[in-house]
This record gives C-alpha cells, structure tokens and sequence, in this order.
C-alpha cells in the first residue's frame, strides 16, 4: 500500500491572555509536534480523553484550522497552505452533531448541490445525476431532497452528511465521533454504511472517537493522543488487548464493559495547560512514575514489533 496522508512535526498552538499593545502572555500547546502516518485503504483509529487534541488534529487535516508548524502532505502533494478547495477534493469532514452540521435554512438538494458547484462547477444537469447518485450510495430516498434538516432523525442526518463529504469525491473522510450522538442500533446502521463505502469507494478514513470498542471494531491501527502528544500506537488489536502505555492501559480498563464496576480513573488532574510540566505528562498519574519520567520527555520509540510507545517504563505485554 502507498501513504495516503502523513504529517510530520504538525503542531498547533493558541495564544492567551493578550497584554494592551496586543502581544500574548504565553500559550496554550493544543498538539505538540506530531507526526503520523496513514496507509489507502486505511482506518486510523485517533483515541483519548477531552482536551488531548484529537479534533485540533482533525481541523487542521481538512483545513479548517492553520497549524502553527509542520506539514500535512496528502499523497505525496504538501496541503498545508494550500488552496481550501485543493483540501476539499482530497480530504473531508464529517462532523460529530450530525443536524447541527446543516444549514437549516437550505434543503437537503441545496446542501448537496453546494460542494458540485464550488469545487468542481458541475452544470445543471451533471449535479443532478451526482446528487441522485450520492443518496442512492447512502441509502436514502430521492423525494427527502427537498425537506430541510430539522424533518430527520439523528441516523437520516448523518447519512446527509456523510453523503455531502462524499460529494467532493475525496480520497480521505475524517470522521469526528461520527455516531456518538445517536442511539446504538442506528449507530450500528451507520458503521455499517461506513465500512460498505469504504469498501466501494477505496476510502481511507481517520475514525476520531472516545468509544474505545467502537474505535477497536473499526480500526486496523490506533493513535493515542495525551495531553496534544502521541503517546502509544499499533494495530488495533493490539493497542488495547496489550497496552504498553499506562495511560493506554488506563483508558482501556475505564471503558464500560456489562459486569465489570466503572474505574475512577488515575489519580491526579491533567497538567496545567498554561504550565506544563518537566519529562512525562502523565507522570502525575502514573503509578510507575520515577524520576527520570518527571526530567526527561519520553521520545516515541518501537517497544514491540509494530507497537510504538512514548514511555520509559513501557507495560509488559
């Protein structure tokens, strides 16, 4: 397989806290210089807790944010200053509220209709077969074109939205928590979807997603990101089946599973944004924490085969 999509040393940072004449007191490292690799036909599956730069990630993938260093090269052509509609004909976004993406204000034949002109100034008549066919590949039926956003449920919602990504005719969807906001059975239903296009279409997609089975089931290798830094990654079932990152193990164990008593977590809070600390972020909630983890930074390295690990006390398998 040939890469798809890789970053090297992306970074993305926020200023705080503007003095009078206008500069920043400091700022605020969303992602720290990460650099990640995504093979056709791939699904990266991009796990961890809130705040640790997953969708920082994700928005400067599709252009919806500049990164404040590194580069995103999207087969082998660089993107990361490029022309927004470069970006939409190679990568799109599905978004996480799947009703709260739309235009409530536009039907579903306008939504659509949009990206035909904007990118590929389709005439009339060739943007009316392309719509037909992006809601035939989504399974939805050709009369709710002219309905508006707020006449569908969750599941209809998302498929509108999956369809509208699709109507760029991109080689890579980023999916946000793509079905977190509906319920299981229609969650299913959409995976299903996904995986089907996928396999029709050649797609490779970025499964962003707190629901760890879900990321496991879809995923052949996951990223797990910790405060804005990978801190683990491998083949799917590999990373949570045997972690070698504590905090990967943490995540994995606080997962809800039917019979098993919720965990409270790892002692401690996260670092200080504005103040981040010495060597190991996770240092302060890490039991096998020594000195050495709160001096030095630990650098990704192999801990096993294709199992990468940022740790200096790596979990045995």
């Amino acid at each position: 397989m040939s890469v798809m999509l890789q970053t090297r040393d992306l970074s993305k940072s926020f200023p705080v806290g503007r003095r009078l004449l206008g500069a920043p007191r400091g700022f605020v490292h969303a992602l720290r210089p990460t650099s990640i690799t995504v093979e056709q036909g791939e699904t990266l599956g991009i796990v961890g807790e809130s705040g640790c730069g997953k969708s920082t990630l994700a928005r400067m993938l599709v252009g919806l944010m500049p990164p404040s260093g590194g580069s995103i090269e999207i087969d082998g052509t660089a993107l990361d200053r490029a022309d927004p509609a470069v970006f939409g004909r190679m990568i799109q976004y599905v978004f996480q509220d799947p009703s709260g993406c739309l235009n409530p204000r536009q039907t579903i034949r306008q939504i659509l209709d949009a990206p035909l002109r904007l990118l590929y100034r389709m005439d009339a008549p060739a943007r009316a077969a392309r719509i037909a066919e992006l809601l035939d590949a989504v399974n939805l039926r050709a009369e709710f074109l002219d309905r508006y956003p707020h006449e569908f449920s969750g599941g209809q919602a998302q498929r509108i939205g999956i369809a509208r990504a699709l109507a760029a005719a991109p080689r890579i969807l980023v999916l946000d928590e793509p079905v977190s906001a509906l319920d299981v059975s229609v969650q299913a239903q959409v995976l299903n979807l996904l995986a089907d296009l996928k396999a029709q279409l050649d797609l490779t997609y970025l499964f962003i997603s707190h629901d760890l089975a879900v990321v496991e089931a879809v995923s052949d290798r996951i990223v797990v990101l910790y405060f804005g830094t990978v801190v683990e990654s491998g083949p799917a079932e590999r990373v949570f089946a045997s972690p070698r990152h504590p905090y990967t193990k943490l995540l994995a164990d606080s997962a809800p599973a039917v019979g098993r008593p919720l965990l409270k977590g790892a002692e401690g809070e996260l670092p200080d944004p504005l103040n981040p600390p010495p060597g190991c972020a996770f240092a302060s909630r890490c039991p096998a924490a020594t000195e050495i983890c709160r001096r030095d930074t630990p650098p990704l390295r192999i801990i096993d085969g294709d199992q990468f690990a940022a740790c200096h006390h790596p979990l045995a398998p």
